[in-house]
Formats: C-alpha cells, structure tokens, sequence
C-alpha cells in the first residue's frame, strides 16, 4: 500500500513541476522571446516596466555585466507573470 502511494505521490509532483518552472533562463533565445510576447501585449503600465527592466538588462549585458543583465531579465520576467 505505502508504494502505491509513493509512486501517486511522484507521479503528482511530477505533473505539477512545469508549471512552477516557468520563469526561462537568461539565454538570448529567451530574451527574445521575451521581447516578441512583449509586442503582443496591450499597452499599459505591465509592458512599460517590462520594457525598461528589458532596456537595462540589454544595457548591463553589453557592458559585460551578465549578472546584472540576467537579474532585469527576470524582473521583466516577473511582471509579465503579474495580472
């Protein structure tokens, strides 16, 4: 009976893991994409903060900082997530 529930417990965390992993990692393919979902969306204080938080993290990433790039990258990242 305990396998039964562990493997029903595996199989639930297994299902549920995409969708909590849906921030993208900091790749030029992602931002992007990023930056194509942005053009998409409805003007508004979201897409503004998201193109801003974007600039800067192209800014950062061309003076060499990718920690810097990367962590706007996920700001914008964040804000599209919000409603």
């Amino acid at each position: 009976m305990k396998k039964v529930l562990i493997i029903a417990a595996m199989f639930s965390a297994l299902a549920c893991a995409p969708a909590s992993a849906a921030m993208m990692a900091c790749t030029g393919d992602n931002m992007t994409k990023t930056t194509t979902m942005m053009s998409s969306m409805a003007d508004g204080p979201t897409k503004m903060g998201m193109g801003k938080e974007m600039g800067m993290a192209n800014a950062e990433m061309s003076k060499g900082n990718m920690r810097g790039g990367c962590m706007h990258y996920m700001k914008a990242q964040k804000m599209s997530m919000m409603k």
